[in-house]
């Protein structure tokens, strides 16, 4: 930087953060309880600070200021090398009251749009004096400027160039993945695309996509992130990305470094582009119910010494604790208009300028809450769900909620508001114990398969609204559920407490890798009836990426901080058999409306959905003992929308022996078969008798008609 700036000017700007408009950089940042800021500007690389100015208004807990900018700098703004600034930000330091202002300290901007500079760990970013344990803390002295995280004003990016996709609820097809993960290893990008968004936009890893046929990515977080201390002293990081600080800034370690104005943030919108352009959606992980900045012992990096009272719910008896129902040590205060604007403003700026088309809320629970001094009760017209369902940006937009959180009444699957999906965790459960432990009943089996209505009210809500998924991101991976019967989370550091102990996992005799073939085929099979069962239920399927094509983590059920070949695709060592039989079901589903999640199901002839009817064994009407029968593993259910319309049967047999089924009347013409993969399968289609032996370990789907009507679907 080596124009002068000119003193700050009264700003008339309606925005909070920083933009270029008029020929000046204006500012803008809440801090209703602070007595003054300092707008800090510093040199080309972030590191030494060339000039502080007061900010000269404050109105409405917002304060204001503008500086003048030469062509120069407004050219270099527009080419995406714009001024670099952060805060310092005056007030009480008396933590008991929640107040944590120390001028010593310089903020990131929560408004970031670019951040400069790496969280480092070091206890200089700590607001208060690290050799002080006590609840009243002293405030450090010490400046950390030098290394302290930046903000740098950037102008907007062009209009987005390619339409998003418009995909029908009742098709859409979820596919969760790792940014990073997916590309790091694979040998069809150049090296240097491997694990970045360019990665993921080249045509190898859209097509593999495509060919897939899911219609969705939901992306782990991609906002700029603070690394937890701990992790770093170890030598790890927070891979998952759940530990944000700049929640509208895309995180740079997964740009490629490609030369071109405006870097990782024109990198992340081209990528969008590439999977719009293939009709594929793009649904970001959002992490905006704690920030990384942790408990009253974690570093102060940007709320906490903007205006901690404002930002963070805190324990109301002792305000230098907070509330933790994330269990990250800290919750945002989004009842608080301001906090609230900046989540809503973050969420728009994500549509916007890069087009993403819906979110994934982390522990979403904490987002509609109440107040803190009544613990904070759930609040399904919470103000930020209220925010969302009128915003003409969002409501449009695919909202998905991961429905609970760690503190009072947190579990709330079910509670969210008509045209939300949710992730459901009964789906998964259910689906684990029958298939894998012979536990559970018909009728929960049933209720799972029909898109859980016991949760889901169909009068108020899509027969779409349930997440369904086997396996997440959070937990085993599909292969080392099957593998591994306990957690191996050692390399995490945390001497295996962590993760999930209670994951239904079953290892088929041996735990771990083995070259026994009885127990590969044995997991080979468990692994298509889950798959199957999933994509054919009714809901929203969501499949974590890796599973179709066997990934493993070695067992690993918590690798939020495994940046390596744990949490990283092997494309070297593809499942070809289970990849072509996850396209061919999912083929399926495509093919046959029945099979998507169009209407809820009636037990009647109804024009609202499909008539849907279960069987026993014996093709006899399921009676009321039936459902309830503890140790029962056949099921079969078919579905019709009207008389004289073709109909589906699915026939099921969780169990380890073969069951003899005698089928309802009509022609059935055998279309998947889960027992056998898809590459060994050359019977299908084929004609059904009227009784047929389900193999162990199996889910069968037949359509209605001859075989004239039916043919393998091109994968």
């Amino acid at each position: 930087m080596t124009a002068m700036l000119h003193e700050p000017i009264a700003s008339h700007s309606r925005h909070l953060g920083a933009q270029l408009e008029d020929g000046c950089f204006h500012f803008a940042l809440a801090a209703p309880h602070a007595t003054a800021v300092e707008l800090c500007v510093f040199d080309a690389v972030g590191r030494t600070e060339i000039g502080r100015w007061r900010m000269p208004l404050q109105q409405d807990g917002v304060w204001r200021g503008a500086l003048p900018c030469s062509d120069q700098q407004h050219d270099a703004a527009l080419q995406g090398r714009g001024l670099i600034y952060g805060w310092r930000v005056h007030g009480p330091w008396a933590p008991q009251e929640g107040h944590r202002f120390n001028p010593a300290k310089l903020l990131l901007d929560p408004y970031a749009r670019e951040v400069v500079g790496r969280y480092d760990g070091d206890n200089i970013h700590l607001g208060h004096d690290p050799g002080d344990a006590t609840a009243s803390q002293r405030a450090d002295p010490r400046d950390n400027a030098a290394t302290a995280l930046k903000a740098r004003v950037v102008a907007g990016l062009p209009a987005p160039r390619v339409a998003r996709p418009r995909i029908n609820a009742a098709q859409r097809v979820i596919y969760e993945l790792h940014v990073k993960g997916f590309s790091a290893l694979h040998p069809d990008l150049p090296t240097e695309l491997r694990g970045t968004y360019a990665g993921l936009a080249h045509p190898a890893c859209v097509r593999h996509l495509r060919q897939l046929g899911v219609t969705t990515v939901c992306l782990l977080p991609v906002a700029f992130r603070a690394d937890e201390a701990r992790l770093q002293a170890a030598g790890l990081s927070n891979y998952w990305g759940y530990s944000p600080i700049a929640w509208s800034a895309p995180e740079p370690r997964y740009w490629s470094g490609q030369a071109g104005s405006h870097g990782v943030r024109a990198e992340f919108r081209a990528m969008v582009d590439a999977l719009h352009a293939e009709g594929i959606e793009v649904v970001l992980d959002v992490v905006y119910n704690h920030s990384a900045e942790t408990d009253q012992f974690g570093p102060t990096l940007s709320l906490r010494g903007i205006d901690n009272a404002l930002y963070y719910r805190l324990l109301p008896d002792d305000r230098s604790g907070y509330v933790n129902w994330t269990g990250c040590g800290n919750c945002l205060n989004l009842n608080e208009p301001l906090v609230l604007r900046m989540v809503m403003d973050s969420l728009r700026l994500w549509v916007t300028e890069y087009g993403v088309d819906g979110f994934r809320f982390d522990l979403a629970t904490t987002l509609a809450r109440g107040n803190a001094d009544v613990q904070g009760a759930f609040q399904r017209q919470a103000p930020w769900l209220s925010a969302i369902a009128q915003d003409p940006v969002l409501n449009e937009r695919l909202m998905i909620a991961e429905p609970w959180d760690i503190g009072p009444g947190g579990y709330q699957l079910g509670g969210f508001p008509p045209g939300w999906l949710e992730w459901n965790d009964r789906f998964r459960d259910t689906q684990r114990a029958f298939w894998l432990h012979g536990q559970g009943t018909r009728g929960s089996l049933a209720g799972r398969l029909a898109g859980s209505s016991d949760v889901f009210s169909p009068v108020r809500r899509a027969a779409s609204s349930s997440l369904n998924y086997i396996t997440a991101h959070d937990g085993f991976t599909l292969r080392d559920l099957l593998s591994y019967s306990r957690r191996h989370n050692g390399a995490n550091g945390e001497e295996n407490r962590d993760g999930h102990a209670h994951s239904l996992s079953i290892n088929n005799g041996v735990e771990g890798d083995t070259d026994r073939p009885d127990v590969l085929a044995l997991r080979a099979r468990k692994s298509r009836a889950l798959l199957a069962t999933l994509c054919l239920s009714l809901g929203t399927p969501m499949l974590l990426g890796g599973d179709e094509i066997g990934h493993t983590q070695r067992g690993n059920n918590n690798a939020y901080c495994q940046d390596n070949v744990i949490s990283w695709l092997d494309w070297h060592r593809v499942d070809q058999e289970l990849l072509g039989f996850v396209r061919q079901v999912l083929a399926l589903r495509r093919a046959c409306p029945l099979l998507q999640s169009r209407a809820w199901w009636h037990s009647a002839v109804s024009e609202k959905g499909p008539l849907a009817q279960w069987f026993n064994v014996q093709g006899e009407p399921m009676t009321n003992p039936d459902w309830h029968q503890g140790d029962a593993n056949t099921l079969a259910l078919k579905l019709q929308c009207a008389e004289g319309q073709q109909a589906a049967l699915m026939l099921i047999n969780a169990g380890a022996a073969i069951a003899d089924f005698a089928l309802p009347a009509g022609s059935w013409c055998l279309r998947l078969d889960s027992a056998v993969s898809a590459a060994a399968d050359q019977t299908i289609p084929r004609m059904l008798s009227t009784h047929e032996r389900l193999p162990a370990t199996s889910l069968w789907v037949a359509l209605q008609g001859n075989l004239s009507n039916h043919t393998r679907e091109p994968l």
